[in-house]
């Protein structure tokens, strides 16, 4: 534990951020959820709409450094590319790794 005045200040002040940054990760979760419900029932309208409240979650967050703005952007591509494929017409195959044998 904290001795130090500034010591235990600092401490209630990592304690309140990290709740604050939990929160703040769970609410892009469950955007990023709401989005692939929305494309796996095959509504691209809703996930659309869905879509942009994630990028701005998304976008949120980062700019309050609660993620890097990297993991921000990979969120909203991998989204984007999921809800363009269902549009299309058929929602993107899942990448399948390569194995080597020997």
């Amino acid at each position: 534990m904290p001795h130090s005045a500034s010591a235990k200040k600092r401490h209630r002040q990592n304690l309140r951020d990290r709740e604050r940054n939990r929160q703040a990760k769970s609410v892009i979760k469950n955007s990023i959820r709401k989005v692939l419900d929305a494309v796996s029932a095959g509504d691209s309208d809703l996930a659309q709409e869905r879509l942009r409240g994630a990028a701005k979650t998304a976008d949120r967050a980062a700019a309050k450094g609660t993620i890097h703005r990297n993991r921000a952007a990979r969120i909203k591509s991998r989204l984007s590319s999921r809800v363009k494929g269902l549009s299309a017409g058929a929602a993107p195959a899942a990448k399948s790794r390569k194995t080597t044998s020997g």
